[in-house]
């Protein structure tokens, strides 16, 4: 085995995806599994991370799939011990689970004084609590043995400002404060073995924002034309193309990476729109 080959190698390693049955991360589940990783997705719902974990099986990949809340300790306890008795260890978790919902967003024809702070509540606790607490959860394993990589899932629309998104950027904002924070947190208390990194998105089309940002015909909606134009590639992500930037801050070709919060974004953050 080259010494390229041997930096980037993930196969045998034990990867956990919360929120596994999602769009972006069955892209990214599909990209660890083909690197020879045995994955563990977990999902709100048992039918979905069965289905998917059986689905990565069939393409000759290893995953189980369990039902955790990433909102609740005791599921996600429960997970744990279901993890450790299958594989013994937990050499990666990816936090994936997230989302929005439409009283956290504000419409073309509302202001800031129409946002609805129960939904604002539910968005900030998916995203945000929902990573810090699976981190707790499994992450005391790795801290454990002094080893291990912890991967969230920032955004775009952490910052700049992104119209309308309150919720959601603002828990993706802590999404990338917390990776940084945990990194040397880590690092300071538990070794140079477990390292904590971020990836942001740039703007990947999935099922909550489709019609947001096009039309039924395929044309982009004024929202996508806006995001196109801030792009530099001039085209929306696809989600396979997350795969090659996790793949390489999980493995050891990464190694003295830690804190940061990489972007994948078609030049998005690197251009002012001018």
């Amino acid at each position: 085995m080259s010494y390229i080959e041997q930096i980037f190698k993930l196969q045998g390693k034990v990867v956990l995806i919360t929120g596994g049955a999602g769009v972006l991360a069955t892209a990214i589940g599909d990209g660890l599994a083909a690197a020879g990783c045995k994955l563990v997705i977990l999902d709100l719902e048992l039918e979905r991370a069965e289905n998917r974990a059986q689905e990565i099986s069939n393409k000759g990949g290893e995953a189980i799939g369990l039902a955790a809340n990433v909102l609740e300790e005791d599921s996600l306890e429960k997970a744990r011990e279901a993890v450790l008795a299958k594989y013994g260890g937990i050499d990666a978790l990816i936090n994936g689970a997230g989302g929005n919902m439409p009283g956290a967003t504000i419409g073309p024809d509302q202001t800031f004084f129409d946002l609805k702070i129960d939904a604002l509540r539910k968005v900030m606790d998916l995203n945000f609590i929902g990573s810090v607490l699976p981190t707790m959860v499994f992450g005391k394993v790795m801290a454990d043995k002094k080893s291990g990589s912890i991967l969230n899932i920032s955004s775009m629309a952490a910052g700049p400002v992104i119209t309308r998104v309150m919720g959601y950027s603002a828990s993706k904002a802590g999404i990338s404060n917390f990776t940084q924070w945990l990194a040397t947190e880590m690092a300071q208390k538990f070794g140079e073995g477990i390292r904590v990194n971020a990836i942001a998105p740039g703007f990947f089309i999935g099922e909550q924002n489709r019609r947001l940002l096009t039309n039924e015909d395929g044309s982009f909606t004024p929202r996508g034309q806006d995001v196109i134009r801030k792009t530099p590639m001039g085209r929306f992500g696809e989600a396979d193309e997350l795969s090659g930037a996790v793949m390489y801050l999980l493995s050891d070709a990464a190694k003295f990476v830690t804190g940061v919060v990489l972007p994948i974004d078609g030049g998005f953050s690197a251009f002012s729109g001018v």
